[in-house]
């Protein structure tokens, strides 16, 4: 009887002993849960982490889907621009900070696109990084579209801590992270979008160019997966009427009507588009073309100069230049319309047409270096009118380009 006894009590006691074990492991996994949903966690205090809490989009920040945002005018507005600055940006590079090149006025920061049948929501860093949050961004062109990447990252990096941020290279491509919300914003050197002999993001040539028009699979692999990839190509096209190329035997080069190669090149891209892109989980933008603004006599008759020392928007009602081709724009027009919702096209080429004094003109780089005394005082052989001071118009490409992320976002 005293065995049996003995036995009961140390199962009891063992059965005690479990129970309490379990009470403690119950709680503490509790505590434990409700300090991951605290955004006061001890927890991330002490690993350096913290839970971000979302950022809602409201209606109000939603655009209307009968809204043209590319019809409108620009606005002088000194109190909400520029959205950032050269100096509270570390990632701009000198081709495009104007101020610290020399750049005497700083008017070309102070002009908001205004559409005419609605408003651009007012961009929220914060709401950005949420709508993105475990998502990667790319932008994939060339040297204007990397400038459209500086600006981005510009427009972004001032709400996230320092040792919450980083910036890599990894040639072609560049790399923006905030850690904090998984988000990546990058950037990737691709100046005829299939491949070519310019396809170094460093080491490339400028005057000889051959392009492989049926040719995307060495830039396509780092492209597929991407949430939300940004498109551009156009400048590096229009150095000269013809362009050597090739179509399938890469030992048979050919000359190519610029206009041709270009929509066998974009045909080559819808093609890839079709097959890898999956519109559900993935968004596709393509940004027309960045316009020019090579001869003042297009907008003034009669002068003889460049976009140097121009100070205002063009004041004419659907002024167009010669720097943007027609024909280009209806190809990219005719490709993007048989792909549907696969790609959304930024239409910016005509907003940005009115913007003359946006260029660097002799405030910006030329073949890595800034330009001599001797090269500035000669604006006409060396200005620089295919390229964007920052801040600038590019930032409102971003906003555009926020603005359709945010139409699309749900909460």
């Amino acid at each position: 009887m005293s065995k049996q006894t003995s036995a009961d009590s140390r199962m009891n006691q063992s059965i005690f002993q479990l129970v309490l074990v379990s009470l403690l492991v119950i709680g503490s996994a509790r505590w434990i849960l409700d300090e991951l949903k605290s955004n006061k966690s001890r927890i991330f205090n002490l690993y350096g982490f913290r839970q971000k809490p979302a950022v809602f989009v409201t209606k109000e920040d939603q655009l209307d889907e009968s809204c043209n945002v590319f019809e409108g005018q620009w606005v002088w507005d000194n109190v909400s621009y520029p959205l950032y600055t050269e100096k509270s940006c570390p990632y701009l590079v000198k081709q495009t900070t104007c101020q610290r090149n020399g750049r005497p006025d700083s008017s070309y920061q102070n002009w908001r696109w205004q559409p005419s049948s609605c408003d651009l929501p007012r961009f929220d860093a914060l709401k950005l990084l949420d709508v993105l949050r475990d998502k990667r961004l790319m932008f994939i062109g060339d040297s204007v579209q990397r400038s459209t990447f500086e600006s981005m990252i510009c427009m972004v990096q001032s709400v996230i801590p320092d040792n919450k941020k980083s910036f890599h290279r990894v040639p072609p491509t560049k790399i923006f992270r905030a850690e904090e919300y998984n988000v990546s914003i990058e950037y990737y050197w691709a100046p005829f979008i299939v491949e070519s002999i310019s396809d170094h993001a460093t080491n490339h040539t400028v005057h000889k160019r051959l392009v492989n028009l049926d040719a995307i699979e060495k830039h396509s692999k780092s492209w597929e997966g991407v949430d939300v990839l940004v498109f551009e190509s156009y400048v590096w096209w229009m150095h000269q009427p013809k362009i050597n190329a090739t179509w399938g035997d890469t030992s048979k080069v050919q000359e190519y009507n610029v206009t041709t190669a270009y929509r066998i090149a974009l045909e080559t891209w819808a093609k890839w588009l079709e097959t890898k892109i999956n519109p559900v989980k993935q968004r596709v933008f393509f940004t027309s073309m960045s316009p020019t603004h090579l001869w003042s006599w297009e907008w003034n008759p009669g002068s003889d100069g460049t976009c140097y020392n121009e100070l205002y928007p063009i004041d004419k009602p659907s002024y167009w230049g010669t720097g943007s081709n027609q024909d280009i724009m209806k190809i990219v027009g005719d490709v993007l319309s048989r792909v549907g919702d696969k790609a959304t096209l930024l239409n910016i080429t005509q907003l940005s047409e009115y913007r003359k004094d946006g260029h660097t003109t002799v405030y910006g780089e030329r073949r890595g270096k800034l330009l001599t005394k001797e090269q500035r005082a000669d604006p006409k052989n060396y200005g620089d009118c295919i390229h964007w001071c920052l801040p600038g118009v590019p930032d409102t490409w971003n906003e555009i380009l926020y603005a359709y992320l945010l139409r699309s976002h749900r909460n």
